[in-house]
């Protein structure tokens, strides 16, 4: 391997839109591996500190002038493409026996660059959960100052454009001097079809209430939602435009792009402390850059356990398997993966739409289940001893039954008892079709990653296992019938022609569960919102990382991104883990 002191100029400077280092180290004081939603946030902060030196490692490059990425309206334009990850699971067994494509971004910014924009924060509930679980001083009230810190909101009143809009916002949920823009595009212009839709809810038989603002806690009901943009430009916020962008001119804050972590680097010694991380630069030259404090891995949850198995941080009998030294047996990387199942229902539109926005509703079991919920969670409860039983025989009993039993009766309640919201249903008006995406936000199953190879460069072995428990199932085939009504209720119903997909000829009005299935299963795709898969938990009951997010067995090393999430949450991801990435460099910056 050649020293990396010898470089000078980088060969990528020229796609970054800006002033960049003209020159590197051959060590730094914090090495951040992956320069996406989390690690630019967590860079940022740290190098606010000028006496503290910085490097992002990222395998991607800079898409600031990339059209598949600024552009509002363009959701889906840059899947497939090389900034893509476009991750590969296994054949799933419970879901329809074929692979799912995990799309995750390739860039600086990463995923925050190719995601839906969505600016949706958890319920205040399931932040409390964290807690609950032994994370002592995780909880929402301690992170909901974070969520605000990581904001720049734009107040819909400054843009003509929203005027009649029906946006509303409360302000005292919102923060207005952070970095990240949020607020709505101009495609939030409408003719009343928020309000036709907000009447349509309230006259369900079990009415969803309309939510002036869902992002102070409680998610639940029919909301304008607010997006990750910037309202006068018309264009994509991300983390790189947020955090990296503005602040690039820090002398003490450097990124490498096109460049892959292949592991980490260990000193001599008992104690387990990296020294630095091996790369694989652009150019095909394989050096080691130096970590003189610590390593932060924000490589994403399909990613950060993986390179903790590569460096020899997991279960010793994956490790042995490929020849990896264990520097530390901790079996639970890589487990815990949670993700979501997408799909969606058609109708046509009896008008061409040509500029409105998506709508969101978050309902609650009981507004899925009006009249059966009760008797759905009695028998539920009775069934989370075999569930966690079928998870923990499926991973080897690497997580105990009685852990994960545990976890179960806490989503559970979560439920059933602080009644958060249990779906998502998106309506996306195009040209003259309603297309519906949905999806059950805390599904049961769990699955895992793990590498298959000592090889970097090697595909890791993704199985989510989608649909494994059958209230998974259960609650999609409700979810389906829920927009079934929807459609069919005035005065949103005036406005609907026939269902495209699937049709009452492949799915009647009143099929039973059963018949919803090669539907649902064939047709579903990944939501894109892995996490869990180096969880902030106790060691004993499964944990990878601690309150401070640094990993079990190490001196230095953490872990910052979706990965620590213990539990699913019912937003979009990224406000979570931009609040997550907030606080966690404070944690840091404490022992500065």
């Amino acid at each position: 391997m050649r020293s990396f002191a010898g470089l000078a100029l980088l060969p990528f400077a020229a796609a970054i839109p800006a002033r960049v280092a003209q020159n590197t180290q051959s060590s730094y004081d914090y090495i951040v591996v992956g320069g996406g939603t989390a690690g630019l946030v967590v860079a940022n902060r740290l190098s606010e500190h000028q006496n503290t030196s910085v490097l992002v490692i990222e395998a991607g490059g800079s898409v600031y002038n990339n059209t598949n990425v600024t552009d509002t309206t363009g959701y889906g334009n840059a899947f497939g493409t090389t900034i893509d990850w476009a991750y590969q699971t296994v054949d799933q067994e419970y879901g329809g026996g074929s692979p799912q494509t995990l799309r995750a971004g390739k860039a600086l910014g990463g995923t925050s660059t190719i995601n839906g924009m969505v600016y949706a924060r958890a319920q205040d509930a399931q932040i409390d959960a964290w807690e609950a679980i032994g994370n002592k001083g995780w909880n929402w009230e301690t992170l909901f100052p974070y969520f605000k810190k990581s904001e720049g909101f734009q107040v819909p009143s400054d843009y003509s454009f929203l005027q009649g809009s029906g946006v509303t916002y409360d302000p005292a949920a919102h923060g207005y001097e952070g970095p990240l823009k949020v607020g709505w595009p101009p495609a939030e212009e409408n003719d009343g079809h928020a309000q036709t839709l907000n009447k349509t809810y309230q006259s369900l038989d079990f009415p969803v209430p309309y939510n002036q603002d869902l992002n102070g806690g409680d998610m639940v009901g029919f909301s304008l939602f607010p997006m990750t943009v910037d309202s006068k430009l018309n264009i994509r916020e991300d983390a790189a435009r947020a955090y990296y962008y503005p602040y690039q001119s820090r002398k003490n804050l450097h990124v490498l792009l096109h460049t892959h972590a292949n592991s980490l680097t260990w000193k001599d010694g008992e104690d387990v402390t990296a020294d630095g991380v091996e790369v694989t630069l652009a150019n095909g030259t394989t050096t080691v850059i130096r970590a003189n404090r610590e390593v932060i891995l924000s490589a994403g949850s399909l990613k950060s356990p993986v390179l903790l198995e590569l460096s020899g941080i997991g279960n010793k009998a994956i490790l042995s398997k490929y020849g990896i030294k264990t520097k530390v047996d901790l079996p639970t990387v890589g487990e815990n993966l949670q993700d979501q199942m997408n799909n969606a229902i058609e109708y046509n539109s009896k008008k061409n739409h040509t500029q409105l926005p998506d709508f969101i509703s978050y309902p609650t079991i009981s507004q899925l289940f009006p009249n059966t919920s009760s008797q759905i969670g009695a028998r539920l409860y009775k069934q989370l001893p075999s569930y966690a039983a079928k998870v923990a025989s499926a991973n080897g009993n690497v997580t105990k039954a009685s852990d994960l039993e545990r976890f179960f009766r806490i989503q559970w309640s979560l439920i059933f008892k602080s009644k958060i919201p249990v779906a998502e249903v998106l309506i996306e008006p195009s040209g003259d079709i309603f297309d519906t995406e949905y999806w059950s936000l805390v599904p049961f199953s769990r699955g895992n990653i793990h590498i298959s190879s000592a090889d970097p460069t090697a595909a890791a072995t993704i199985d989510p296992k989608y649909f494994m428990l059958d209230f998974d199932f259960e609650s999609q085939v409700q979810v389906s019938r829920f927009i079934r009504e929807l459609y069919s209720t005035k005065p949103f119903a005036d406005q609907v022609g026939v269902e495209i997909s699937p049709g009452l000829s492949t799915v009647a009005a009143d099929a039973v569960d059963g018949a919803w299935s090669d539907f649902l299963k064939s047709g579903y795709r990944s939501n894109f919102h892995p996490i869990s898969t180096a969880a902030m938990m106790p060691k004993e009951i499964g944990g990878v990382v601690d309150t401070s997010l640094k990993v079990y067995g190490t001196s230095n090393v953490r872990v910052v991104d979706a990965s620590v999430l213990p539990f699913q949450v019912c937003g979009h991801l990224q406000s979570t883990i931009y609040a997550v990435a907030e606080r966690a460099a404070d944690i840091i910056k404490a022992g500065i």
